[in-house]
């Protein structure tokens, strides 16, 4: 089984990130189950604005994402709060997974059929769980399946202040949330490879 895990956070490596942090916890629970766990921090990487697979311009990342993404039964993208939103980078990873709408496989299933995504959330203010609808929801219109509670989220609550690795508020909660966000994603992704979807009827 092989995972993939979107850091949409807005700083660059090797700048300490609050969302990688907290996504860590999934991270280390999936390793546990003998998943093979990639991790990407998106903002590290040329991507290009567009609807595409393919590279919008010379040196355009995308593509390179794109494979992984189709070698990976599970996705989670994670995100940090920002005015109440997904970050900006989420919003540019989601916009370009929207090509995946259109493509299919062998057997005629949208591409995105039988593989399972996550969700992982931090912010030093209100809005968790409207990242996480944001999206879900456009992971679910892509075509993954998403689990019940197949997130785990921080956040500092209404107003500024700490944020997660500068403050102890709630992380039991967050990490314990986490790996049960693992086990679950985990549990319908070897689900789905028993017994996968077939192709839409027609």
């Amino acid at each position: 089984m092989q995972a993939l895990v979107v850091n949409c956070t807005l700083k660059k490596s090797p700048e300490t990130s609050n969302t990688e942090a907290l996504a860590n916890v999934v991270v280390e629970q999936l390793r546990k189950e003998d998943v093979e766990v990639d991790v990407v921090r998106a903002v590290d990487l040329d991507i290009a604005p567009g609807v595409t697979s393919e590279p919008v311009h010379d040196g355009d990342a995308w593509p390179g994402v794109h494979e992984r993404l189709l070698e990976s039964e599970i996705l989670v993208i994670a995100s940090p709060t920002w005015l109440g939103g997904p970050s900006s980078v989420a919003q540019r990873v989601l916009e370009r997974m929207d090509a995946m709408m259109s493509e299919t496989d062998d057997e005629g299933r949208p591409v995105a059929y039988n593989r399972v995504a996550g969700v992982v959330v931090t912010g030093n203010e209100d809005g968790a769980h409207h990242v996480i609808n944001e999206i879900t929801g456009g992971l679910e219109d892509i075509g993954y399946t998403i689990p019940g509670q197949a997130w785990t989220y921080w956040n500092q609550g209404p107003g500024p202040g700490p944020s997660f690795l500068d403050a102890e508020r709630c992380h039991d909660w967050s990490r314990s949330t986490g790996r049960a966000m693992a086990a679950n994603v985990l549990g319908v992704a070897r689900a789905l490879a028993a017994r996968p979807l077939g192709p839409p009827p027609q």
